[in-house]
């Protein structure tokens, strides 16, 4: 729900529309927001949807609780390509059909280079899906700490409103901002120029 909010900042919604939109009871999603609206993160409009007020600070309250590295399972595997963007360039042609979605720094380095990363990320849904990717890319599973990580996510909207870029795709800003700011000592570092693109585009409306 909050993604939903995060990523249409400006939209007008009902209760309804955004239970539909995240997959919500309408009950559920009725409580959350009546919290969130008297917390001041949203507003009553004239003709009484509701819409953020504030964005900026929803998302970092949602980034500073997230812990990426302990709410999904993460698959070790191991390639011998070097070069992150070599190998990263393979996964357009590869995984073409498949559904994944790149996330930290591997993901951030795409949308905009900050911290270079020395491994990639990428949810896929299912163990099986993970089977699937991790032959088509030619990864072989290791007991150790690989330098490619299959990621089975906490919940399946990490999908929501992914993004192409150079043939690849990639989680929202919203949610790589998320995956990134407490994910080790430089996650946060990584996340700044992603949260500032935005900013830029929330103030822009």
């Amino acid at each position: 729900m909050i993604r939903c909010l995060l990523i249409d900042v400006g939209k007008e919604w009902t209760v309804r529309d955004l239970a539909d939109k995240a997959e919500l009871s309408v009950g559920y999603c009725h409580a959350a927001l009546t919290t969130l609206t008297r917390m001041n993160y949203l507003r009553r409009t004239e003709n009484n949807k509701l819409v953020i007020s504030s964005p900026e600070l929803l998302l970092k309250r949602w980034a500073a609780y997230f812990q990426y590295n302990y709410e999904n399972t993460f698959l070790q595997y191991y390639t011998f390509e070097k070069e992150v963007d070599s190998f990263l360039k393979s996964l357009s042609t590869k995984l073409a059909n498949s559904k994944y979605a790149l996330t930290s720094f591997s993901a951030a380095w795409l949308i905009s280079p900050y911290v270079r990363p020395i491994d990639v990320h990428l949810y896929v849904p299912t163990d099986q899906q993970a089977e699937f990717v991790a032959n088509a890319i030619n990864v072989k599973p290791t007991d150790g700490t690989g330098n490619i990580k299959i990621v089975l996510p906490y919940d399946q909207g990490v999908f929501y409103r992914t993004q192409t870029i150079e043939g690849l795709k990639v989680v929202s800003n919203v949610q790589l901002v998320v995956d990134l700011w407490n994910y080790t000592s430089r996650g946060e570092d990584a996340a700044k120029p992603i949260y500032d693109l935005l900013e830029k585009e929330w103030f822009k409306l």
